[in-house]
Protein backbone atom coordinates (compact mmCIF):
# COMPACT_ATOMS: atom_id res chain seq x y z
CA UNK A 1 0.00 0.00 0.00
CA UNK A 2 1.15 3.24 -0.96
CA UNK A 3 1.98 5.72 1.41
CA UNK A 4 2.70 9.83 1.76
CA UNK A 5 6.40 9.42 1.35
CA UNK A 6 6.33 7.01 -1.21
CA UNK A 7 4.71 9.60 -3.12
CA UNK A 8 5.94 12.93 -2.55
CA UNK A 9 9.11 12.39 -0.19
CA UNK A 10 10.44 12.55 3.26
CA UNK A 11 8.85 15.92 4.29
CA UNK A 12 6.42 18.84 3.16
CA UNK A 13 9.67 21.28 3.09
CA UNK A 14 11.63 18.94 1.15
CA UNK A 15 8.80 18.90 -1.37
CA UNK A 16 7.61 22.60 -1.49
CA UNK A 17 11.88 23.18 -2.03
CA UNK A 18 12.38 20.24 -4.96
CA UNK A 19 8.91 21.28 -6.55
CA UNK A 20 10.03 24.63 -6.53
CA UNK A 21 13.22 23.77 -8.01
CA UNK A 22 11.69 22.17 -10.93
CA UNK A 23 9.38 25.19 -11.53
CA UNK A 24 12.13 27.27 -11.98
CA UNK A 25 13.62 24.24 -13.79
CA UNK A 26 11.08 24.20 -15.89
CA UNK A 27 10.84 28.08 -17.05
CA UNK A 28 13.97 27.85 -18.29
CA UNK A 29 13.86 24.93 -20.38
CA UNK A 30 10.54 26.05 -22.25
CA UNK A 31 12.23 29.66 -22.29
CA UNK A 32 15.01 27.98 -24.17
CA UNK A 33 12.98 25.89 -26.41
CA UNK A 34 9.90 27.44 -27.65
CA UNK A 35 12.05 31.05 -27.55
CA UNK A 36 15.25 30.14 -29.40
CA UNK A 37 15.20 26.75 -30.76
CA UNK A 38 11.52 25.92 -32.28
CA UNK A 39 10.93 29.60 -34.37
CA UNK A 40 14.71 28.91 -35.89
CA UNK A 41 13.45 25.06 -36.88
CA UNK A 42 16.51 23.93 -34.84
CA UNK A 43 15.78 19.88 -33.66
CA UNK A 44 17.92 19.42 -30.63
CA UNK A 45 16.45 15.91 -30.15
CA UNK A 46 13.88 14.35 -27.37
CA UNK A 47 10.23 14.63 -27.38
CA UNK A 48 10.83 18.53 -28.09
CA UNK A 49 12.82 17.50 -31.17
CA UNK A 50 9.55 15.49 -32.30
CA UNK A 51 7.13 17.63 -31.61
CA UNK A 52 9.56 20.46 -33.87
CA UNK A 53 9.31 18.54 -36.66
CA UNK A 54 5.61 17.81 -36.36
CA UNK A 55 4.94 21.32 -36.10
CA UNK A 56 6.75 22.18 -39.24
CA UNK A 57 5.66 18.81 -41.23
CA UNK A 58 1.74 18.93 -40.26
CA UNK A 59 1.39 22.71 -37.89
CA UNK A 60 0.32 20.66 -35.27
CA UNK A 61 0.90 22.71 -31.95
CA UNK A 62 4.08 21.72 -30.41
CA UNK A 63 2.84 21.49 -26.82
CA UNK A 64 -0.08 19.10 -27.63
CA UNK A 65 2.13 16.79 -29.42
CA UNK A 66 4.75 16.62 -26.54
CA UNK A 67 1.97 15.98 -23.82
CA UNK A 68 0.72 13.11 -25.87
CA UNK A 69 4.18 11.29 -26.49
CA UNK A 70 4.95 11.79 -22.99
CA UNK A 71 1.43 10.24 -21.70
CA UNK A 72 2.24 7.27 -24.10
CA UNK A 73 5.89 6.82 -22.28
CA UNK A 74 4.82 7.68 -18.30
CA UNK A 75 2.22 4.95 -18.95
CA UNK A 76 5.46 2.58 -20.25
CA UNK A 77 7.17 3.46 -17.50
CA UNK A 78 4.92 3.21 -14.74
CA UNK A 79 5.93 0.22 -12.85
CA UNK A 80 9.56 0.76 -13.58
CA UNK A 81 9.89 4.92 -12.11
CA UNK A 82 7.85 4.50 -9.08
CA UNK A 83 4.85 6.67 -7.92
CA UNK A 84 7.18 9.61 -6.72
CA UNK A 85 9.31 9.82 -9.77
CA UNK A 86 5.96 9.27 -11.75
CA UNK A 87 4.02 11.99 -9.80
CA UNK A 88 7.05 14.92 -10.21
CA UNK A 89 7.40 14.04 -14.23
CA UNK A 90 3.42 14.30 -14.71
CA UNK A 91 3.94 18.07 -12.84
CA UNK A 92 7.04 19.32 -14.82
CA UNK A 93 5.08 17.70 -18.18
CA UNK A 94 1.90 19.23 -17.67
CA UNK A 95 3.48 22.30 -16.95
CA UNK A 96 6.03 22.57 -20.35
CA UNK A 97 2.98 21.36 -22.09
CA UNK A 98 0.83 24.14 -20.80
CA UNK A 99 3.76 26.80 -21.33
CA UNK A 100 5.29 25.72 -24.71
CA UNK A 101 1.16 26.45 -25.85
CA UNK A 102 1.20 29.55 -24.21
CA UNK A 103 4.60 31.27 -25.31
CA UNK A 104 4.17 29.64 -28.82
CA UNK A 105 0.65 31.76 -29.19
CA UNK A 106 2.61 34.84 -28.11
CA UNK A 107 5.16 34.41 -30.27
CA UNK A 108 2.98 33.96 -33.44
CA UNK A 109 3.15 36.35 -35.85
CA UNK A 110 0.22 36.60 -38.44
CA UNK A 111 1.71 38.24 -41.79
CA UNK A 112 -0.94 40.71 -44.16
CA UNK A 113 -1.88 36.87 -46.39
CA UNK A 114 -3.26 35.35 -43.05
CA UNK A 115 0.28 33.05 -43.36
CA UNK A 116 1.66 32.59 -39.23
CA UNK A 117 4.67 32.22 -38.58
CA UNK A 118 6.89 32.30 -35.10
CA UNK A 119 9.15 35.08 -34.08
CA UNK A 120 12.41 35.68 -34.41
CA UNK A 121 13.68 37.83 -31.91
CA UNK A 122 17.13 37.40 -32.69
CA UNK A 123 16.66 38.35 -36.39
CA UNK A 124 18.57 35.75 -38.66
CA UNK A 125 21.13 34.85 -36.00
CA UNK A 126 19.91 31.10 -36.24
CA UNK A 127 23.69 30.07 -34.51
CA UNK A 128 23.22 32.33 -31.70
CA UNK A 129 19.74 31.32 -30.80
CA UNK A 130 21.29 27.81 -31.25
CA UNK A 131 23.66 28.21 -28.40
CA UNK A 132 21.68 30.38 -25.71
CA UNK A 133 18.59 27.87 -26.45
CA UNK A 134 20.71 24.68 -26.25
CA UNK A 135 22.45 26.39 -22.32
CA UNK A 136 18.79 26.73 -21.40
CA UNK A 137 18.09 24.10 -22.14
CA UNK A 138 20.67 22.25 -20.38
CA UNK A 139 20.23 23.94 -17.28
CA UNK A 140 16.80 23.48 -17.31
CA UNK A 141 17.02 19.71 -17.43
CA UNK A 142 20.08 19.53 -14.63
CA UNK A 143 17.65 21.32 -12.29
CA UNK A 144 14.57 19.69 -12.68
CA UNK A 145 16.81 16.02 -12.48
CA UNK A 146 18.31 17.56 -9.51
CA UNK A 147 15.20 18.06 -7.82
CA UNK A 148 14.25 14.40 -8.61
CA UNK A 149 11.89 15.42 -11.39
CA UNK A 150 12.10 14.90 -15.59
CA UNK A 151 10.93 16.60 -18.53
CA UNK A 152 9.45 13.92 -19.71
CA UNK A 153 10.07 11.99 -23.21
CA UNK A 154 13.52 10.67 -23.75
CA UNK A 155 14.42 11.79 -20.74
CA UNK A 156 12.00 9.38 -18.50
CA UNK A 157 13.80 6.47 -21.12
CA UNK A 158 17.28 7.68 -19.73
CA UNK A 159 16.12 8.05 -16.15
CA UNK A 160 14.92 4.61 -16.32
CA UNK A 161 18.17 3.08 -17.22
CA UNK A 162 20.03 5.16 -14.83
CA UNK A 163 17.94 4.01 -11.89
CA UNK A 164 19.73 0.56 -12.07
CA UNK A 165 23.11 1.18 -14.02
CA UNK A 166 25.36 4.14 -13.85
CA UNK A 167 25.64 5.55 -16.74
CA UNK A 168 25.66 9.64 -17.48
CA UNK A 169 22.35 11.05 -18.38
CA UNK A 170 24.39 12.87 -21.21
CA UNK A 171 25.34 9.79 -22.74
CA UNK A 172 22.10 8.60 -23.09
CA UNK A 173 20.11 11.41 -23.49
CA UNK A 174 22.66 11.74 -27.11
CA UNK A 175 22.29 8.46 -27.71
CA UNK A 176 18.50 8.56 -27.96
CA UNK A 177 18.43 12.03 -29.98
CA UNK A 178 20.63 11.41 -32.78
CA UNK A 179 18.32 9.60 -34.83
CA UNK A 180 15.51 11.99 -34.18
CA UNK A 181 18.30 15.29 -34.79
CA UNK A 182 19.06 13.06 -38.04
CA UNK A 183 15.28 13.37 -39.27
CA UNK A 184 15.21 17.00 -39.00
CA UNK A 185 16.72 16.64 -42.68
CA UNK A 186 12.99 16.93 -43.93
CA UNK A 187 11.96 19.95 -42.67
CA UNK A 188 15.19 21.50 -43.73
CA UNK A 189 16.54 19.97 -46.95
CA UNK A 190 19.97 20.54 -46.43
CA UNK A 191 23.00 19.78 -43.99
CA UNK A 192 22.86 23.34 -42.24
CA UNK A 193 19.80 22.35 -40.13
CA UNK A 194 21.04 18.68 -38.92
CA UNK A 195 24.37 20.13 -38.01
CA UNK A 196 22.46 23.62 -36.02
CA UNK A 197 20.67 20.66 -34.50
CA UNK A 198 23.86 18.13 -33.24
CA UNK A 199 25.50 21.63 -32.07
CA UNK A 200 22.53 22.15 -29.73
CA UNK A 201 22.48 18.63 -28.40
CA UNK A 202 26.41 18.83 -27.93
CA UNK A 203 25.93 22.27 -25.65
CA UNK A 204 22.54 20.88 -23.92
CA UNK A 205 23.69 17.45 -22.93
CA UNK A 206 27.48 18.73 -21.80
CA UNK A 207 25.72 21.22 -19.86
CA UNK A 208 23.82 19.09 -18.49
CA UNK A 209 26.27 16.92 -17.06
CA UNK A 210 27.94 19.69 -16.21
CA UNK A 211 25.76 21.72 -14.35
CA UNK A 212 24.68 17.86 -12.32
CA UNK A 213 28.06 16.69 -11.65
CA UNK A 214 29.04 20.36 -9.96
CA UNK A 215 26.53 19.55 -7.89
CA UNK A 216 26.59 16.36 -6.61
CA UNK A 217 30.73 16.58 -6.60
CA UNK A 218 31.98 15.43 -2.94
CA UNK A 219 34.71 16.07 -1.07
CA UNK A 220 36.80 14.35 1.88
CA UNK A 221 38.17 15.90 4.95
CA UNK A 222 41.15 14.32 7.36
CA UNK A 223 40.89 16.51 10.64
CA UNK A 224 43.36 16.23 13.47
CA UNK A 225 42.63 18.65 16.22
CA UNK A 226 42.85 18.73 19.89
CA UNK A 227 39.12 19.93 19.61
CA UNK A 228 38.25 17.32 17.76
CA UNK A 229 34.97 16.41 19.65
CA UNK A 230 33.39 20.04 19.25
CA UNK A 231 34.29 20.13 15.78
CA UNK A 232 32.91 16.74 15.14
CA UNK A 233 29.54 17.89 17.28
CA UNK A 234 29.08 21.10 15.30
CA UNK A 235 29.55 19.39 11.77
CA UNK A 236 26.81 16.44 13.04
CA UNK A 237 24.77 18.95 14.68
CA UNK A 238 24.87 21.84 12.30
CA UNK A 239 25.73 20.71 8.59
CA UNK A 240 23.91 17.02 9.64
CA UNK A 241 27.11 15.33 8.36
CA UNK A 242 28.60 12.06 10.08
CA UNK A 243 31.77 11.78 11.66
CA UNK A 244 33.96 8.76 11.76
CA UNK A 245 36.93 9.39 14.90
CA UNK A 246 40.02 7.37 13.75
CA UNK A 247 42.45 6.51 16.37
CA UNK A 248 45.99 7.20 15.10
CA UNK A 249 49.23 7.95 16.27
CA UNK A 250 52.18 9.31 15.61
CA UNK A 251 55.37 7.59 13.72
CA UNK A 252 58.28 9.75 15.43
CA UNK A 253 56.29 10.99 18.50
CA UNK A 254 54.13 8.02 19.25
CA UNK A 255 51.41 10.38 20.41
CA UNK A 256 48.03 9.17 20.28
CA UNK A 257 45.47 11.18 18.67
CA UNK A 258 41.93 11.08 17.23
CA UNK A 259 41.32 11.60 13.49
CA UNK A 260 38.47 12.87 12.00
CA UNK A 261 37.24 11.65 9.02
CA UNK A 262 34.32 13.58 7.08
CA UNK A 263 32.49 13.13 4.07
CA UNK A 264 30.53 16.23 2.56
CA UNK A 265 29.21 18.27 -0.50
CA UNK A 266 31.89 20.36 -1.98
CA UNK A 267 29.86 23.30 -1.79
CA UNK A 268 29.40 22.22 2.44
CA UNK A 269 33.21 22.75 2.75
CA UNK A 270 33.37 26.39 3.02
CA UNK A 271 31.33 26.40 6.01
CA UNK A 272 33.23 23.27 7.40
CA UNK A 273 36.53 25.29 7.59
CA UNK A 274 34.33 28.26 9.26
CA UNK A 275 33.94 25.80 11.72
CA UNK A 276 37.11 24.61 12.16
CA UNK A 277 39.11 27.98 11.92
CA UNK A 278 36.41 29.27 14.56
CA UNK A 279 37.03 26.35 17.23
CA UNK A 280 40.53 25.40 16.56
CA UNK A 281 42.47 27.52 14.14
CA UNK A 282 45.56 25.53 14.55
CA UNK A 283 43.85 21.94 13.54
CA UNK A 284 45.52 19.94 10.72
CA UNK A 285 43.25 19.83 7.89
CA UNK A 286 43.26 18.17 4.53
CA UNK A 287 40.53 18.24 2.16
CA UNK A 288 40.81 15.87 -1.01
CA UNK A 289 38.06 15.83 -3.89
CA UNK A 290 36.32 12.02 -4.29
CA UNK A 291 35.35 10.64 -7.12
CA UNK A 292 32.10 9.51 -5.81
CA UNK A 293 30.40 8.76 -2.69
CA UNK A 294 27.66 6.36 -1.68
CA UNK A 295 25.02 6.08 0.62
CA UNK A 296 23.12 7.84 2.77
CA UNK A 297 22.83 11.82 1.95
CA UNK A 298 24.49 11.09 -0.98
CA UNK A 299 24.33 9.16 -4.14
CA UNK A 300 22.59 5.83 -4.18
CA UNK A 301 23.73 2.67 -5.27
CA UNK A 302 22.98 1.15 -8.58
CA UNK A 303 23.10 -2.38 -10.47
Amino acid sequence: MLNYKDIIGPSPWQLLRDYLQMLLGTLIYTVGYTTFLLPYKIVSGGVTGISTLLFYMTGFPAGNTYFIINVILLLMAMRVLGWRYLVRTIIVTLLISGAIGLMQTQLTEVAPDGTKTLMHILGEQKFMACVIGAFLEGLGLAIIFLAGGSTGGTDIIASAINKYWNISLGRLLLMLDIVIIGSSYIIGHGLETMVVGYLAMFISTNFLDYVINSARQSVQFIIISENYEEIAEEVNTRLERGVTVLNGEGFYSKEKRQVLLILAKRYESRSIFQLIKRLDPQAFVSMSNVEGVFGEGFDKIKR
